[in-house]
């Protein structure tokens, strides 16, 4: 017997309704229903955050959590972390610039949940960027070079609000 439920929900912007099996998880649906395979599947029990998206502008692990939990919410995967399609946010350019990904596993949840330390405190120390990424692991260690990234998209962003601000003041 196929019991399936009906599921909506915006992932990256864009709405989508589905049917999905009940016992589907939210990583296996983003990845096999939606083909947004930028979400990894780690350790498959909430340990690893590879799997971390925003639900509802907070991140939580997509392998603990069954697609149909999601449904009417908003999500981001790290393929909506940037502003337009084909173009990297500061972040991520970051993480390019500071050499703060290594194998890459890590980094789509890394990514996921440095922003979202970043949408909450646009300044972070080097110590909240250390206990945001704590549920996050990294399997080359490369942590110091994410911390590194994240303070210097923290200066970066900045740098942009204030050059917005002050070309708002000119006109």
């Amino acid at each position: 017997m196929n019991h399936t439920l009906p599921l909506a929900m915006t992932v990256n912007g864009v709405h989508y309704e589905r049917e999905v099996e009940p016992r589907t998880t939210l990583v296996d649906f983003l990845r096999d229903s939606l083909a947004l395979t930028g979400t990894h599947v780690g350790c498959e029990h909430g340990v690893c955050g590879a799997c971390s998206v925003l639900l509802n502008d907070e991140p939580v692990r997509s392998c603990c959590m069954f697609a149909i939990q999601a449904d009417g919410m908003n999500i981001t995967t790290v393929e909506g972390l940037s502003t337009q399609r084909g173009q990297m946010s500061t972040l991520q350019d970051a993480f390019c610039e500071k050499h703060a990904l290594q194998c890459g596993y890590c980094t789509p949840g890394m990514l996921v949940s440095c922003h979202a330390l970043l949408k909450e405190n646009p300044k972070p120390s080097p110590e909240e960027v250390r206990e945001a990424i704590s549920g996050n692991l990294c399997r080359c260690t490369g942590y110091q070079q994410i911390v590194d990234a994240v303070i210097y998209a923290s200066t970066a962003h900045s740098a942009e609000s204030d050059a917005k601000k002050a070309s708002h003041h000119v006109n």
